[in-house]
């Protein structure tokens, strides 16, 4: 299995906080799935100054990069237009059993 970080920024339009809650249960939900099959390891909101939620920081667990691109296609911070500008990269997480 390979590791990856992911960074998503909001789109920045006026409705653009609806949106994300309006979405956030399922896509929490969809999290929680992710972390039962192992794919999903760690993760939270992006916040600003201000502490308004304005994008998402998560790390994932997925066998190829196209499956994490997979599981991004049908993720509904995309499909619903919450998350416009998305960094993925592959990392080697802290083991600290190690």
């Amino acid at each position: 299995m390979k590791q990856y970080a992911l960074v998503a920024y909001d789109y920045t339009d006026e409705g653009a906080l609806d949106r994300r809650l309006a979405c956030r249960g399922p896509h929490l939900e969809g999290l929680r799935s992710l972390y039962r099959s192992g794919n999903f390891v760690s993760g939270g909101v992006v916040l600003n100054e201000e502490g308004k939620m304005i994008g998402s920081n998560a790390h994932f667990r997925f066998a190829s990069r196209e499956d994490l691109e997979a599981w991004l296609a049908q993720e509904i911070y995309m499909t619903e237009r919450v998350w416009e500008q998305i960094n993925i990269c592959e990392v080697k997480l802290f083991d600290p059993s190690m």
